[in-house]
């Protein structure tokens, strides 16, 4: 591959996954860590990316929040068994909130009509748990993100501090060992960060796409996350770190009705 090729598809993925490490460019391209930072610091000269510490992070605008409709069918086998196994972490009675994510809605479809409390900023979390008899459904209200389909902004913020829950269960755009999690929505971001200091117990839900990736808007550190569960192509490597951070994570077997637990 000549070197232009290299800058090109370097350029490429890092616009695609908002960040990326040295290490894992390397090995993409079967070249020396030096010679990927040389090349780095030359995009980063001609403005195609930032240089970030052990890696890169995009200057594409990531401002912008996908569809709900896209992130709704992306990865759907890995969300779905990940919303499955997060619905074992839920008892009768529990307060929780499910945020705006598509994996959330698939928690939603997941859970059984038994006595709960969900608070939820997402219309079609609540339109999905409307069927549900015994499961009381609290809404944020606030203003309507027709991306997202999910009410964000001021209002939804100040309607959160009327509550206090068991379990909080997010998920995000980005996921990375040593800047926490983020979102692309500064909007969605702080939501998040509301839903997260109301509970007792925060679950992360994310899949292997979302590792490595720094997005706009950090949501919060690890220091406030107690679990995370992912799937079985997220690297264990990934899981090491957070383990050692007092993450404890939880990973996905190839089927969904086997897991692996790690603390």
């Amino acid at each position: 591959m000549l070197v232009a090729e290299r800058y090109e598809k370097i350029v490429q993925l890092v616009d695609e996954k908002g960040s990326i490490r040295v290490s894992e460019l390397s090995e993409i391209f079967g070249v020396t860590e030096e010679t990927v930072r040389r090349d780095l610091d030359n995009l980063e000269k001609e403005g195609r990316l930032r240089r970030s510490h052990g890696g890169a992070v995009s200057v594409k605008d990531k401002q912008s929040e996908i569809p709900y409709f896209e992130r709704e069918i992306k990865n759907v086998d890995e969300k779905q068994k990940i919303a499955q196994e997060a619905v074992h972490h839920i008892q009768e009675n529990d307060r929780i909130i499910l945020d705006a994510s598509s994996t959330a809605w698939y928690m939603a479809k997941a859970l059984p009509d038994i006595p709960l409390t969900v608070l939820t900023n997402s219309i079609k979390v609540a339109m999905e748990l409307s069927h549900k008899a015994k499961i009381e459904v609290i809404s944020t209200g606030g203003s309507l993100s027709k991306k997202s389909l999910s009410y964000i902004g001021p209002l939804a913020e100040r309607s959160l501090d009327l509550y206090h829950v068991d379990k909080t269960f997010v998920s995000c755009q980005g996921v990375h060992i040593e800047r926490g999690i983020s979102e692309s929505n500064e909007l969605q971001a702080r939501l998040k960060q509301k839903m997260i200091e109301l509970a007792d117990q925060v679950i992360l839900l994310a899949d292997y796409s979302k590792f490595g990736v720094q997005s706009f808007t950090q949501v919060t550190d690890w220091t406030h996350i107690d679990t995370l569960i992912t799937d079985a192509r997220t690297k264990q490597e990934d899981l090491q770190a957070l383990e050692e951070l007092r993450v404890q994570t939880q990973r996905l077997k190839g089927s969904s009705e086997d897991s692996s637990v790690s603390s």
